[in-house]
């Protein structure tokens, strides 16, 4: 087994933490907040720490509870995604109204992703924005490989066809 140390495989974690208590609780203070405490009881299980296969797999494991163990106790479901990064295209070739309608275009998907069922909502997350595998989530998730794609597949065909519903009837 691989000597596991806190520096250099558990906090190098904390923005993929992040990005997932974020897309849970849809909420930055508490994204923030549940990272924080991901990292207190992965330090807390230092001593468990040679039994793991995977750090990275336990570490999501704990955001992913500790998340939705938030988001029972706090019932915000009806907030949206606040997220602080600018995915326009800012390249010569795209003019101000290409950009702007890039930018309506990201912004309408990650709304309809905050409106997923939380399962669907994280296995997405984990697969398309994190790149993990579908063993890694089912893992992290607590789910066979098979739930996983399922819920990938309703959640991709959701955005799909609300995103073409605003695209053809507009906003």
């Amino acid at each position: 087994m691989k000597k596991i140390s806190f520096q250099t495989d558990v906090l190098p974690l904390k923005n993929v933490l992040f990005r997932l208590a974020l897309r849970i609780t849809l909420n930055r203070a508490d994204a923030e907040d549940v990272v924080q405490e991901t990292m207190i009881k992965v330090w807390n299980r230092r001593e468990q720490w040679e039994q793991i296969d995977s750090i990275e797999a336990f570490c999501l494991t704990i955001c992913r509870n500790l998340s939705l163990d938030k988001m029972r106790r706090m019932d915000n479901q009806a907030q949206t995604l606040e997220m602080g990064d600018d995915p326009t295209d800012h390249s010569y070739s795209a003019n101000p109204e290409e950009q702007t309608v890039q930018k309506d275009r990201v912004t309408l998907v990650r709304q309809l992703i905050s409106l997923l069922p939380e399962k669907q909502r994280t296995a997405m997350q984990l697969r398309d924005i994190e790149g993990k595998s579908y063993k890694d989530i089912a893992d992290i998730m607590s789910i066979s490989e098979e739930q996983v794609k399922v819920n990938i597949f309703r959640a991709r065909q959701t955005i799909k066809k609300e995103f073409k519903k605003h695209e053809e009837y507009g906003l």
